[in-house]
């Protein structure tokens, strides 16, 4: 029988011909392709109170016909495996608008507009180390090199902005951002904007011996990308990642 229109409005969690009701069915069991690093932190979290009232509040959402995005919430989990890890670049949110978010932040999907953010993270880029300004804004290549590209809030309904925000994803990325912290040496943690640098004081309870480095500036937005007193632009995370990387001997990131 053929979907309803209700059945069609998606939690891109698999394949975009599956219904609603088989993805309501699916998550959160559905966890195919988490490395066994990762799966262990989300397992936890899905156990927890946190992550069952979370997942509760999605298939309400879903069953009243609302519109999730973004296809793979997991998606930076599933291309960057835990004991890959080299690099941590922390958004906020995903993109709201339809075909923009991939899983990944402050990345969209091949052919889709470049954010204005991410036009100004593609400018510091050809600043500071002279890259070209990409044509697309796909950060794919970056997370298949070990650049854990992680939004603190992995769903957000169609239209709405920080929709999702305190429905608990926040805990789950916290977990993910501590294990990286725990299990990994020479990270290179990216905090730009007030969100992001709320996260040093985990990171560096969690990795105290493990020789981390962190990276503050503004936000990447033309709002406040050369706000002082950390302006983005002129920042130099990209170039200073490299060296800390080359320094402890880890094979620097193709940016």
């Amino acid at each position: 029988m053929a979907p309803t229109a209700r059945q069609q409005h998606s939690l891109d969690f698999g394949d975009q011909a599956q219904t609603c009701a088989d993805r309501l069915q699916r998550w959160p069991s559905d966890l195919h392709g988490l490395g066994a690093g990762w799966s262990a932190v989300v397992q936890a979290f899905l156990a927890s109170t946190t992550g069952r009232d979370l997942s509760a509040r999605l298939m309400d959402a879903l069953a009243t016909g609302k519109t999730i995005y973004p296809r793979e919430p997991l998606r930076a989990l599933k291309l960057t495996p835990l004991n890959e890890v080299r690099v941590v670049i922390l958004g906020q949110d995903p993109y709201h608008g339809p075909g923009q978010a991939e899983g990944l932040a402050f990345s969209v999907a091949p052919g889709v507009k470049i954010p204005p953010s991410l036009r100004n993270i593609y400018k510091e880029l050809n600043t500071s180390m002279g890259m070209p300004m990409p044509k697309q804004g796909s950060l794919v290549h970056w997370a298949e090199q070990g650049v854990l590209l992680l939004n603190t809030c992995l769903t957000v309904e169609q239209g709405r902005a920080a929709s999702h925000a305190r429905w608990g994803w926040e805990k789950l990325t916290d977990d993910l951002i501590d294990a990286v912290a725990k299990q990994q040496k020479n990270v290179v943690f990216m905090l730009w904007g007030a969100h992001a640098q709320t996260k040093r004081p985990l990171i560096e309870k969690a990795g105290t011996s493990n020789q981390h480095l962190i990276l503050q500036a503004n936000h990447p937005s033309p709002l406040s990308a050369m706000r002082m007193p950390m302006p983005f632009l002129g920042c130099a995370h990209f170039a200073l990642a490299n060296a800390h990387l080359k320094l402890a001997g880890i094979k620097a990131i193709q940016w």
